[in-house]
């Protein structure tokens, strides 16, 4: 359920334009597109922790008259989008928050299963395609993420490393993670992942790196993100969850199929790679080729 495309893009467009607090309200417009259509202004105001007043002067900065205007758009939208859709949203607000384990457990998993599928929407596979196209030109690709970022990070450098020595991961002891990015020139790429709160190292070395002239990748949560100005490519990761935590599921599984398509770039070279980590492995007794029996 989106409004109008042309009310969004001015959004996204005009972001770098706002106050910081009609940053705040636009994002959560963008975000939370339902509860524009289904709760009070003042609802959204306190779930975007600004003022009232704020929702107000957003619908004017979009050259609006009111809120009323805005939420109109969003209402309409919801109401075009098929009841399916709709009457779960208002079941959530009617029901409140009074839920079971088990129901918890289903909302948090269905909710996962939707932003997967969402990522198989035509836009996300094109940004993905466009990532991979990218990424598989670099002569090096630099791999960051920062706090729970770092899952994400580490995953995509660890299968890259059974596929060759082209990735980097910015992750030193010491503070020295950066260092390596002394050697990085504009025949490499950085591969960057983030998402709000958005962990000033990562944006700090994601513009220490473009001054360089190296290409920027992102995985991140949204087209108003810091890094979408960086970067040359951005693919964009659902993180909300039925949780008090934000999921990286759908960042992490963008990151299996980036490596997945660039594996498939050059086959045969692929397959001589994990061989020659499977011999390796084998040789050091990584993995257990006998299971014990149970007693």
């Amino acid at each position: 359920m989106q409004p109008s495309d042309s009310l969004r893009e001015q959004m996204i467009a005009q972001y770098d334009a706002m106050s910081a607090q009609l940053q705040q309200a636009a994002r959560y417009v963008l975000e939370h597109p339902q509860d524009v259509a289904l709760v009070s202004m003042r609802e959204v105001a306190r779930h975007a922790a600004v003022q009232p007043a704020t929702m107000t002067r957003l619908a004017k900065f979009l050259g609006l008259p009111g809120y009323d205007e805005l939420r109109a758009q969003y209402a309409a939208a919801l109401r075009d989008g098929g009841d399916g859709f709709a009457a779960k949203v208002r079941k959530r607000v009617v029901e409140g928050s009074e839920r079971g384990v088990s129901d918890i457990a289903s909302h948090m998993l269905q909710g996962l299963s939707a932003q997967l599928a969402k990522l198989c929407e035509p836009d996300s596979l094109r940004r993905l395609e466009a990532a991979a196209d990218r990424l598989k030109s670099a002569r090096k690709v630099y791999v960051l993420g920062l706090r729970s970022s770092h899952a994400v990070a580490w995953h995509f450098h660890y299968v890259m490393t059974l596929l060759g020595e082209r990735s980097v991961h910015l992750d030193g002891p010491g503070g020295t993670g950066g260092d390596a990015l002394v050697r990085a020139t504009s025949e490499d790429v950085l591969l960057v992942i983030s998402i709000k709160p958005y962990a000033t190292g990562a944006l700090e070395l994601a513009q220490l790196a473009k001054a360089q002239g190296v290409g920027i990748v992102s995985i991140t949560d949204s087209e108003v993100s810091p890094l979408v100005a960086l970067s040359e490519q951005a693919v964009f990761c659902p993180t909300e969850s039925d949780s008090f935590f934000h999921t990286l599921t759908p960042a992490l599984a963008v990151s299996e199929v980036l490596c997945s398509l660039l594996a498939e770039f050059d086959r045969p070279k692929t397959l001589e790679a994990l061989q020659q980590a499977d011999e390796h492995l084998l040789h050091l007794n990584t993995y257990a080729t006998a299971i014990p029996r149970r007693r």
